[in-house]
């Protein structure tokens, strides 16, 4: 049940052997410690009391927490521990403190063995459910399933545990009926479903305890750290490796399913232009003739090794949108897999030609997909090494040449990259002065900056973000925003200003948090991220994405400013900026639909339970469909379009970018947006320095 994330690259040497395990009645085998479990929890202490940069007490209070993370992470659901077992492990809340320090883990083992009992006898449960047939399954009546139980109380009887589970049985049916299989491969599915959970069980080893544990310690400091066992140091290394063949996504395990967190900028999942950010995949084939696999339930590394392959061979997903009231309406992406190129994820210019106030306007567009840096030719010699920095200096003077008349700088789903390439991008737009600020353990900050008096671009500018801009792309942002130097436009962005680092132990390896980045503010980009001058809508769900979407993520907080000049920026005249946007906007039909679907994604969020009875949920899924079709052609009859009798007719309409990306209508209208705001900006801007000479 670890929430690891790892890159979808290329199938190894080190691939899995998927089988359709057989049910087994046998009790799951009774695990213990080994003799370098001990010595590797004391190291880990150590080196989390000295390095980490969140200095935490291990007292009571975090062996409370400790159990309850523990717990959390082996049983999210509340769906496999008795509140007896709750009630037994209790005491532990005040000793766990004293074992972890001692290197004892019996405790650990314990709660561990008792989940896989009970885990062996709901998965045997369901089985023998589905050998019986699932004839007996009434879809006609009007019950429900509560898919949110992180605040349900511990389950007190069998009966109770028994009636749960039958509701997740049916459940899983009616998704599967509903994605028009037959009673009969419904049956086949779940029985393989089920079968391979087991068997997977069944093969657990004592490392997988002792990293399971260990990792729920380590969220005890904060969500990024982690420890990863020998065998996971080396998928790690392998997976962070974006020289290699694969989807290019980020997953997750999030309770039985496997979400996408991410795509990689011009990967192959993210040129289809399907795929994004909280989807869930529920189903993976080989080839376009291969049959879909099932791999709800599935671990994260069997997954991901299930959707690796060589270049130029084909894989397809099937996917649960995110976010949709409509949870049973899968969809299938093809993905030829392919390298993940650095030349792809380069930055690219456009020229974007506007009508403003009468007079036509060209402002040039750089999208940055990520902060890259080619080290290998940097340290080779080469003068000719590729970098974000570099290549955005070679566009502007090319956008310069070409006469535009100020500059859109498209950070968004730039997940970040190198920090080195974020100081001197900043740089670029600026004389000289500080740009970053890094803070260690042991509170010493280093302050970054550009000490180079030449400036590439001095006209003006705006930073286009997202929820998806993080890390390096805050930095970036801040610093542009904390210099009044332009305007930054979009939604609140990730919040990720933390920084990790691998630490070797003689068994395994640490992923440790040991840094903590600060704008030149004083203002943390941690949690909060980069709040925009001017907010557009935003139809990623911070609930769901974000730092603050993260359990015991570090919080905000700040440190002294660090001196640096100002240009004359959009505080003077914010309101009416903001006023100029707003009455734009209110009739302009890509936001208005924006706005529909921020809406309608809030509300069905917070929609937690799924009814039971089939018709109920057909039903529900026809309007989810129908909701979607007529608010896209409410949007159509603004712009004067031909309505949409299926919303598949949409995909044959989209346009794409230089790598083959699709772009929607709403990304390029706030593209478009961002260039009227930008507009707005010089103008207010004269008229307030004509204001200031008289």
């Amino acid at each position: 049940m670890l929430n690891r994330t790892l890159y979808l690259l290329p199938t190894l040497a080190l691939s899995f052997l998927l089988q359709s395990a057989t049910a087994s009645t046998a009790a799951p085998e009774t695990l213990a410690p080994e003799p370098i479990h001990q010595q590797t929890m004391l190291d880990i202490l150590d080196s989390l009391s000295r390095e980490h940069y969140n200095k935490v007490t291990i007292d009571d209070s975090f062996s409370d927490q400790l159990l309850d993370q523990y717990l959390e992470d082996l049983d999210p659901g509340k769906s496999y521990f008795y509140a007896s077992d709750i009630a037994e492990f209790e005491p532990l809340s005040t000793t766990l403190d004293d074992s972890i320090q001692a290197g004892e883990l019996q405790d650990a083992y314990r709660i561990f063995n008792r989940y896989q009992q009970r885990m062996h006898e709901r998965l045997t449960f369901m089985i023998a459910e589905l050998e019986d047939g699932l004839e007996d399954l009434q879809f006609d009546l009007d019950e429900t399933l509560d898919i949110d139980r992180a605040n349900a109380s511990w389950i007190q009887t069998q009966s109770e545990m028994d009636t749960l589970w039958r509701k997740r049985l049916k459940n899983a049916a009616l998704s599967l009926k509903l994605a028009d299989k037959t009673l009969e491969d419904t049956t086949e599915t779940l029985l393989k479903r089920y079968r391979y959970q087991l068997h997977r069980a069944e093969q657990m080893k004592s490392e997988d305890v002792f990293q399971t544990y260990t990792n729920a310690l380590s969220k005890g400091y904060d969500p990024h750290t982690q420890y990863f066992s020998p065998r996971n140091s080396e998928n790690f290394q392998i997976n962070m490796s974006l020289s290699l063949e694969g989807i290019g996504a980020v997953l997750q395990s999030d309770d039985e399913f496997t979400k996408i967190v991410r795509l990689v900028p011009a990967g192959p999942a993210d040129k289809t232009g399907q795929l994004k950010a909280s989807d869930t995949i529920v189903a993976v084939a080989q080839g376009d003739d291969g049959e879909m696999v099932d791999i709800v339930g599935w671990r994260l590394d069997d997954v991901v090794s299930k959707i690796r392959g060589p270049a130029d061979t084909v894989v397809r997903l099937q996917v649960n949108p995110a976010g949709s009231n409509d949870r049973q309406k899968r969809k299938e992406v093809r993905i030829v897999r392919s390298k993940v190129k650095l030349e792809e994820q380069a930055a690219q210019k456009r020229i974007l030609e506007l009508d403003y106030q009468g007079q036509n306007f060209r402002l040039g567009v750089i999208e940055i997909p990520a902060f890259y840096i080619d080290f290998a030719a940097l340290q080779s010699g080469d003068p000719d090494y590729k970098s974000t920095t570099r290549d955005v200096e070679k566009l502007i003077r090319e956008l310069t040449s070409e006469g535009i008349q100020g500059l859109v700088i498209d950070l968004r789903d730039n997940g970040g990259g190198s920090l080195r390439e974020a100081n001197e991008l900043v740089g670029l737009f600026i004389s000289r002065g500080p740009t970053v600020q890094i803070r260690d353990p042991n509170g010493r900050i280093d302050i970054l900056g550009d000490y180079d008096a030449d400036v590439a671009y001095n006209g003006p500018l705006a930073v286009l973000v997202n929820r998806l801009s993080a890390s390096a792309s805050e930095i970036f942002a801040g610093a542009i925003q904390d210099y009044r130097r332009g305007a930054v436009v979009g939604s609140p962005t990730f919040g990720k200003g933390t920084v990790q680092s691998l630490h070797a132990l003689r068994h395994g390896q640490l992923k440790m948090t040991h840094a903590k980045f600060y704008r030149i503010s004083g203002d943390s980009t941690q949690h909060k991220g980069v709040i925009p001058d001017i907010k557009l809508p935003s139809l990623y769900n911070e609930m769901d994405i974000g730092e603050s979407a993260l359990e015991g993520a570090l919080p905000w907080d700040q440190v002294r400013e660090v001196r640096h000049g100002k240009f004359i920026g959009v505080d003077n005249f914010l309101e009416e900026l903001q006023q100029r946007h707003l009455k734009r906007v209110e009739t302009d039909p890509d936001f208005i639909f924006m706005r529909e679907q921020v809406e309608h994604l809030t509300q069905a969020a917070q929609d937690k339970v799924i009814p039971l009875n089939e018709d109920t949920l057909r039903k529900e899924r026809d309007e989810a469909e129908q909701w979607q079709l007529d608010a896209q052609n409410r949007r159509r009859a603004l712009k004067q379009q031909q309505p949409l009798t299926a919303l598949s007719e949409l995909e044959d309409e989209l346009q794409k970018d230089e790598q083959g990306r699709p772009i929607s209508s709403e990304s390029t209208a706030q593209l478009e947006e961002t260039g009227r705001i930008l507009l707005d900006m010089v103008d207010l801007t004269f008229r307030y320095t004509a204001a200031a000479k008289e």
